[in-house]
């Protein structure tokens, strides 16, 4: 479509005028390879450009990681604007290339909030909090932007105390929460288990009557669910007006992670019973609830039942339950046979899957028989190899035991030590345990 109205506007002469051709670039850029090609293309012949003709090939470029390639644009640049800076800076950042980005960062004539809270993100990101709290610190006018990076990077890396310092200093300060900032640091807290913090958010939510968006009650809910806090969860999924696919996925996602099967299939009657229609992440947490709760027809029923009721193709993370939920149930034949006839090529994890289950039902010929599948998508997963060893082990087949080891010390792969974290007293601890 795009290279169509391109021809037309060549043939009716418009090119001359530089806003069209700067619009052509920047409707290129959003498609890939082919369209950056395009844009270039088209850029290149162009007679006169501004700085938005460049700023949009740069982000084009960038678009698609090539950040060596529109470092040699910047370069080129006749004159710059802020657009330009923060581009270019935004793009090294994002590769986690964090020297050069400090670099550029300090030959910039201007900073703007842009700047400061992208160099933020980037030290964030990067797990050097501590050169992300001195950039912090020394940017003038903060607003709600860098404040949600600095207290989400905080608590995303475990650090209650810190996350917690700032974020009273931030209502100190007296900075409105607002829906990006209640999201973003709820999220961080659900992915890092960090609930001090989301509480605490949620307090201010209750103490200041914020109106609370479906985005914001979906956040509550992911963030207790991932803490372990279902009942809390469960009156904020109740407490809501209205209710997006989002919120019943989160709330029956939850009640399955933790065992509670049942429950997660009430969820979902109750969801079918308000005419919310389910999506494929819906079927994940129905299959991830029956295979929870030991339910393996009602599992298998409704896998069947996706595209026959509901026109929704399984995809791989289905048959992966699929595979979850034989597996645990002794029917690894069946498991194997899924396998063979799915409509595409199974991964590491679907694979890994099966291994496990034949770990737990010392299944030996059959998980010598999926390890040679995993090797061949992922030759240097240490796991593959001490799973199999394991198994051997629990048959008593101690040379089999020693081939496997022998195999792994060929190819140097060791197992790297697992570890979990737990949260007390508002500190995340971690610890490993050795055998």
């Amino acid at each position: 479509m795009v290279e169509m109205i391109h021809t037309l506007i060549e043939k009716n002469g418009f090119l001359s005028d530089i806003f069209v051709p700067n619009a052509l670039i920047d409707s290129y850029s959003k498609f890939g390879e082919l369209g950056i090609k395009a844009a270039l293309n088209l850029f290149m012949v162009m007679e006169d450009r501004d700085v938005v003709s460049w700023n949009s090939m740069i982000g084009g470029v960038l678009k698609v990681g090539k950040l060596r390639e529109a470092r040699k644009l910047f370069d080129e640049m006749p004159e710059r604007d802020m657009v330009s800076w923060n581009t270019i800076l935004d793009g090294y950042v994002k590769a986690g290339e964090m020297g050069e980005a400090f670099e550029l960062f300090q030959k910039m004539p201007q900073r703007n909030v842009v700047s400061w809270s992208t160099m933020v993100m980037g030290y964030s990101k990067a797990g050097d909090m501590d050169m992300a709290r001195v950039l912090f610190d020394r940017m003038p006018g903060k607003t709600l932007v860098p404040w949600t990076i600095i207290i989400s990077g905080y608590a995303e890396k475990g650090l209650v105390k810190e996350a917690i310092e700032l974020y009273d200093q931030m209502e100190r300060d007296g900075l409105e929460l607002d829906n990006g900032t209640v999201v973003g640091i709820l999220a961080a807290c659900a992915e890092s288990g960090l609930l001090a913090v989301g509480v605490k958010v949620h307090d201010s939510i209750e103490r200041l009557r914020f109106r609370c968006s479906i985005a914001v009650c979906n956040a509550l809910i992911d963030m207790y669910v991932k803490c372990g806090i279902l009942d809390k969860a469960w009156n904020v999924f109740n407490g809501m007006a209205k209710r997006d696919v989002i919120s019943w996925n989160a709330m029956m996602q939850g009640f399955a992670m933790h065992g509670r099967g049942r429950e997660a299939l009430d969820v979902f009657s109750r969801m079918k019973k308000e005419g919310v229609q389910p999506d494929r992440v819906t079927f994940v947490g129905v299959l991830c609830a029956c295979t929870h709760a030991g339910f393996i027809d009602e599992g298998i029923e409704y896998f069947y039942a996706m595209e026959k009721d509901y026109g929704i193709v399984p995809q791989i993370e289905h048959y992966g339950c699929m595979i979850d939920l034989l597996g645990r149930a002794g029917r690894l034949k069946e498991a194997f046979r899924l396998i063979q006839n799915m409509p595409f090529e199974p991964n590491a994890i679907i694979w890994g899957t099966l291994l496990g289950a034949c770990r737990l039902h010392d299944a030996v010929e059959l998980a010598d028989k999926v390890l040679d599948h995993l090797l061949k998508l992922d030759p240097s997963d240490p796991g593959n190899y001490s799973l199999l060893a394991n198994i051997f082990a629990a048959a008593g087949d101690w040379d089999r035991v020693a081939s496997v080891r022998r195999r792994m010390k060929s190819i140097g792969i060791q197992k790297p030590s697992g570890a979990s974290s737990i949260e007390i007293d508002n500190e995340v601890h971690q610890f490993t345990v050795v055998i």
